[in-house]
Parts: C-alpha cells; structure tokens; sequence
C-alpha cells in the first residue's frame, strides 16, 4: 500500500501556521480518500479532494487500451458526446482495431476452408 505524503510541507514557511483540516471525516490516507493541499488568495492552506483516476477504456479482448476514447469514470461517459465515446469502426469502443482485424481474417478464412472441404467432398463423389 503506497501511502501519499503529508502535503502540507510545500507550502510551510518557518513562522506561518500550516496546518489544515481535512473537508471531511474520514481521515485514513486510502485511496478513495487523497486530498492536495492548495493555498487560497487569502494565504490560508486548505485542502482539495482528488477524485480516483479511472484505468480507462480497454479491448475487452486482448485487454489493451483503446485509442480515441476519452478516459473518464463509468457514470462520467454521459456527460461527453458519443464522438468522444466511441470509435466510428466495427466494434468500436469494444475491441481494438487488431483485434477486429484477427477476427475478420478468422471468419474469411473459416469460410475459405468450407469452400475447399466442399470441393474436395465433390471431388471424391465425382
């Protein structure tokens, strides 16, 4: 568990009164709770929560980030428009463009190969 650093020593000065209260209750350093110390115009050291950074959009088949897509929270995706959701591709958004591209070349070749049983089938009966 890596553990953010008190922040309040950037803005200490040997004299001032630095310290600050947290803006809520819950004062264990974990990762839903991570504050940044800012300094207002009125020289008075307060705290700012900072909201959780999300992993992003991934290819849900080789789990590789997906290009052209914003990198936002789940519930923060309704605020943007769908250009900046989506990728304007087959399965975009979903899959990433190789991905997409192994499975086009999968299918042609599935269907290469019934052609070719359908031919040595006929071949055989003939």
């Amino acid at each position: 568990l890596v553990r953010p650093r008190p922040q309040v020593a950037q803005h200490c000065t040997m004299g001032k009164d630095c310290r600050a209260t947290l803006p809520r209750r819950h004062s264990y350093a974990t990762k839903s709770n991570r504050t940044k110390a800012v300094k207002t115009p009125g020289g008075k050291v307060v705290f700012h929560i900072v909201k959780k950074r999300s992993k992003g959009p991934r290819c849900g088949e080789t789990g590789a980030q997906l290009h052209g897509i914003k990198q936002l929270r789940s519930k923060q995706y309704k605020n943007v428009h769908k250009r900046e959701r989506t990728v304007a591709r087959a399965y975009g958004g979903v899959l990433c463009g190789k991905a997409v591209r192994n499975r086009i070349l999968r299918a042609f070749l599935i269907e290469e190969q019934k052609i070719v049983k359908k031919m040595t089938r006929q071949a055989k009966s003939a």
